[in-house]
């Protein structure tokens, strides 16, 4: 074989050699990038396409997806069936009060219309904090002071402020089960009166004034009297302001209030006061002058009749 035939073998089989390691190279490559492109998707499922079956990210059925934390707490963390149900009685009753406000706010009706549902709200609240449930389990601490924000507190208190605000206190009884009595008839007097209303009103207001006077009359002294008894509460408040406001605006009716009186009589007598000081002051001045003169007068006529004696 001639050399240049030689040479021109060795060059071949070096081509070869060289050709077969590269695609080993660009293949080992691919691979690694490969690999790493499915780790790195794996870790951050926003940089590409995630996998199915990632033990860190599984996309649950449907368009969404809950994450529920409390399932993670041990079961001694989490309260027990009794304070949840008495929890959940806790938030009917809530519900139920708050609807019944609403509809109360105007006119005002909240003591007799919603103490019903105080009543119920307050016999929860109290079992919550007061009683001992099976096996002398408490849920003041689970369900009151927990927590920071004292959820079931803060609603418990705003509702009984707004409570001892409106006074209901004086209208329903302690037991809080029915209305009193003062304001039971309260409010028959004011249907007696709101009747006379409605059944003169759409005629002549002069003839409303003249028919409805006794029963307004009435119903003007015993809000008064309730009020210095200390017996009035929001429903009673805002009822007879509305009455009295139909009376003077709507109807254009006058009444003479049974507190003028005294006041007139006052008034009178500051009036008359400097009237009565200047006179007595010159009944007692005239009084004075002739004291001093008969003295006098007496002396020069005893002088006189000495004199005359004398002589």
């Amino acid at each position: 074989m001639s050399p240049f035939k030689n040479s021109s073998f060795w060059v071949l089989f070096a081509l070869n050699i060289y050709s077969l390691v590269s695609s080993d190279e660009v293949n080992g490559s691919i691979s690694v990038s490969a690999d790493e492109l499915k780790e790195s998707s794996i870790l951050n499922p926003a940089s590409g396409a995630v996998a199915a079956n990632s033990p860190i990210f599984k996309p649950a059925d449907g368009s969404g997806f809950t994450i529920n934390l409390l399932s993670s707490f041990p079961e001694d963390l989490e309260i027990s069936d009794y304070c949840s149900d008495m929890l959940h009685i806790f938030g009917e009753r809530y519900v139920s009060y708050v609807n019944c406000l609403v509809p109360a706010a105007r006119p005002v009706k909240v003591c007799e219309n919603c103490y019903s549902s105080y009543r119920r709200l307050n016999e929860i609240y109290f079992n919550i904090s007061e009683q001992i449930g099976p096996g002398n389990e408490s849920c003041r601490d689970s369900l009151l002071r927990s927590d920071r924000l004292m959820l079931v507190y803060v609603l418990y208190s705003n509702l009984e402020d707004l409570w001892g605000k409106s006074n209901c206190k004086n209208c329903i009884t302690e037991e809080l089960d029915s209305l009193t009595n003062d304001t039971l008839y309260f409010m028959n007097v004011l249907n007696q009166t709101l009747s006379c209303f409605e059944k003169y009103s759409p005629g002549n207001h002069t003839e409303l004034c003249t028919i409805c006077k006794i029963p307004y009359s009435h119903l003007n002294e015993l809000y008064t009297g309730m009020d210095k008894n200390q017996t009035l509460c929001i429903d009673i408040e805002d009822a007879m302001n509305m009455t009295r406001r139909l009376w003077s605006k709507n109807f254009n009716c006058s009444f003479p209030r049974l507190e003028t009186g005294p006041v007139i009589a006052v008034s009178s007598f500051m009036l008359f006061l400097p009237i009565i000081f200047y006179l007595s002051s010159f009944l007692h001045s005239e009084q004075k002058k002739r004291k001093l003169i008969h003295p006098k007068r007496a002396k020069s006529y005893t002088n006189i009749n000495i004199q005359d004696k004398q002589n």
